[in-house]
């Protein structure tokens, strides 16, 4: 399923991020400022000038310069933070004042003797905090990296190194981080520069810290320059960061769980050897546990995680189900998150390829939340469920709980969203069709014998779009699915009614010998034709039709052979046995003339404004051949203004043919003939034809012997 492979990528991208560097900031942004007026743009050019200008004059250690510097990387950042006036600071000098302060001044011999050192680590602070931000915006990214940031950011994630740690150098190492994150968000040159200056190293020995912000932030910075980026991937698990990054799934704190399982996650997306070694390092059962996290970003994280582990391997897909995954990962489906039911439904459909898996999540209360999604709004999310159905489905064991629930009417009438769904939906009644033989028949129609009447219907709905037509006599006639359709039909809610008439539209089009127009039964006697010539022809004639005033030269022995009718006319007691000439008074020269040729010919041309004149004219003499050529013209303009008048014509003239052509059309226009005037009543007329009708059908059928 092509569509997966997209959908898990975008999710991984999303997994990348840019860190909000800011909580409050975060809130902040939710309603974004107006872009700022000429003036105001002016004023603020001039006040991030005199920023830089402080900067420039105060990379010193004194302990005013100091006080000063840090006060400008702070008036910087709260410009920052505002993404519509960032080009203006940027404008006014500000990224190269900030990169030169990421470094501490140089020590003269008089600020030797001040200890400590004034505002020790608060300005580079302060200037990461600031770069971090400008670095939002993807055109200041490669700006400040050519402005050599990145080499001064490394360094400072070594602040530790002399074995202090306060808490301006644990503030200091996560602005750093933040920086590094920022910069890197879906950059690729940019990755593979922090990798180039060395900063994957001390990255990975910050997940041992002991300050939560700082392996958060660490674990954020890691988690983006791994997504897409080989080479950074390598190098991560080289650095021996999974046993770190395992140990911080376990993390009682969510906001440290919820980034180590976004580092894993992009460390193993398409890379099979590392989802190996992240395997063997021991990370499935905490990844499992944290599907029932309180946090709901952590929980779809470890279900895209948990799909990923799945994805080719067969042992993997059984070893998350023995270790506990199912049960949260359909209780996420009920979820009222979307993500979370997007990634436990992706999770589940990787998990469902697997032959072992498919009974137990079916038993496990899998099927029916699965179902109720496939009528979301989201296309990935609908794609997620079907796509886990289209697993469930290739299991036996299932087959009888998709029916019970209704899922096979859930699964045709479903409106979905992209072609992808379509045509997994359409495979998985492909497989549920494939499956209906053997015992799964012989138990679904044990429960068509014995269950409550609701699921005796939902069963011969599902069998007479399901069954094989070498089982429909078996189902529907030897065990009386038939009453339980026509059931349906007859019932007073009008989805039932529906219902009953589309599957027995499908159980009719099903039966292979089923034909829109019957055969005319053979004559008693061999039919002779004598051929278009003789078509009132006075040679050799020996019987003269009167027709509207005219003379129509025929011959008995054509007539005799023709039908019964016309041997009572010259063998039987009536007066005609011996008249020369025969009055017709109740036929038009030009019906009279067509039926004669059909008599002559075996065929004639028939034109619907003649047809039911036609019809009348064979039903009166019994030409059960030119009847079914009328039927079959008359059948191609039934409409559904003239539908119940057809049916009346069908019975007035015993046109079975066209009779079981307006059957047919009823069935099949069902929905559209349910809004007009007099449906029901025609609806309850019929009812005993159409059972009559599909008792012919399906009597004709080679059935096979299905045996309880």
């Amino acid at each position: 399923m092509e569509l997966h492979k997209r959908h898990v990528h975008s999710l991984s991208e999303r997994k990348g991020q840019k860190r909000k560097l800011d909580d409050q900031l975060h809130a902040n942004r939710q309603i974004s400022p107006p872009p700022p007026t000429a003036d105001e743009r002016a004023a603020i050019l001039c006040q991030a000038s005199d920023q830089v200008r402080v900067l420039d004059s105060t990379f010193t250690w004194n302990e005013a310069d100091r006080a000063a510097a840090k006060r400008a990387t702070h008036t910087l950042a709260d410009l920052a933070k505002n993404e519509e006036v960032a080009n203006v600071i940027v404008e006014g000098g500000a990224i190269r004042a900030l990169v030169r302060h990421l470094q501490a001044p140089p020590i003269g011999d008089d600020d030797r003797v001040q200890k400590p050192l004034p505002f020790e680590h608060e300005v580079e602070k302060g200037s990461a905090f600031a770069l971090g931000l400008l670095a939002v915006k993807p055109e200041h990214q490669q700006l400040i990296v050519d402005s050599g940031a990145l080499i001064h950011l490394v360094d400072l994630l070594k602040r530790h190194k002399n074995g202090l740690t306060s808490r301006a150098i644990n503030s200091l190492i996560r602005r750093a981080a933040d920086a590094i994150t920022n910069l890197a968000h879906e950059n690729s040159s940019i990755k593979t520069r922090v990798r180039m200056e060395g900063g994957i190293p001390p990255l990975v020995h910050l997940l041992e810290f002991a300050d939560p912000k700082v392996q958060r932030a660490a674990a954020s910075a890691l988690r983006t320059l791994a997504f897409k980026n080989d080479e950074n991937k390598n190098q991560i698990v080289e650095c021996n960061a999974l046993p770190n990054l395992i140990l911080m799934l376990r993390s009682e704190d969510a906001a440290i769980h919820y980034e180590a399982v976004g580092v894993i996650g992009n460390l193993v997306h398409s890379s099979p050897n590392i989802k190996k070694e992240v395997l063997l390092a021991g990370a499935l059962q905490p990844v499992i546990g944290l599907l029932s996290s309180c946090c709901s970003e952590s929980q779809r994280e470890a279900a895209l995680l948990l799909g990923q582990f799945a994805a080719t391997d067969s042992d993997c897909k059984v070893h998350i189900v023995q270790r506990g995954a199912v049960q949260p990962l359909i209780e996420m489906l009920q979820s009222p998150d979307v993500q979370l039911q997007e990634m436990s439904a992706f999770a589940l459909g990787r998990l469902a390829q697997d032959t072992h898996n498919q009974a137990g999540l079916a038993h496990n209360g899998g099927l029916v939340p699965l179902l109720n999604l496939l009528d979301s709004k989201n296309g990935s999310l609908q794609h997620n469920a079907a796509f886990a159905l289209y697993g469930l489905a290739d299991n036996e064991d299932n087959v009888s709980d998709f029916i019970r629930v209704g899922g096979v009417q859930r699964l045709q009438e479903g409106e979905f969203i992209v072609q992808a769904t379509k045509d997994c939906v359409a495979k998985t009644l492909k497989r549920l069709e494939e499956k209906i033989r053997g015992r799964v028949l012989k138990h679904l129609l044990y429960l068509m014998r014995v269950s409550e009447k609701g699921l005796q219907r939902r069963i011969a709905l599902a069998l007479a779009h399901l069954c094989s037509a070498g089982d429909q006599r078996g189902i529907f006639i030897e065990h009386h699915g038939l009453e339980l359709l026509i059931g349906l039909l007859g019932s007073s809610g009008s989805k039932q009614q529906l219902d009953g008439a589309v599957a027995l539209c499908k159980l009719a089009n099903k039966a292979s010998t089923l034909s829109p127009v019957d055969a005319a039964p053979l004559s008693p006697t061999p039919q002779v034709y004598l051929g278009e010539k003789f078509v009132n022809n006075a040679t050799l004639s020996d019987v003269t039709f009167l027709v509207e005033g005219k003379r129509f030269y025929a011959h008995r022995i054509c007539l005799l052979a023709s039908s019964d009718a016309f041997r009572a006319m010259f063998d039987g007691g009536y007066r005609e046995k011996d008249a020369k000439d025969i009055e017709i008074p109740n036929i038009r020269w030009e019906i009279f003339e067509l039926m004669m040729r059909f008599i002559y010919t075996g065929s004639t041309e028939i034109t619907l404004d003649i047809a039911q004149d036609l019809l009348r004219a064979a039903d009166q003499y019994l030409l059960e051949g030119l009847k079914r050529l009328c039927e079959y013209t008359i059948a191609k303009d039934i409409s559904l203004e003239n539908v119940s008048s057809m049916y009346e014509l069908s019975e007035a003239f015993s046109a079975i043919s066209l009779r079981h052509s307006c059957i047919l059309f009823i069935l099949e226009q069902f929905d559209k003939l349910s809004a007009r005037p007099g449906h029901s009543l025609l609806i309850q007329r019929i009812i005993p034809e159409i059972r009559n009708y599909f008792i012919k059908v399906l009597m004709k059928t080679n059935s096979r012997n299905i045996r309880l």
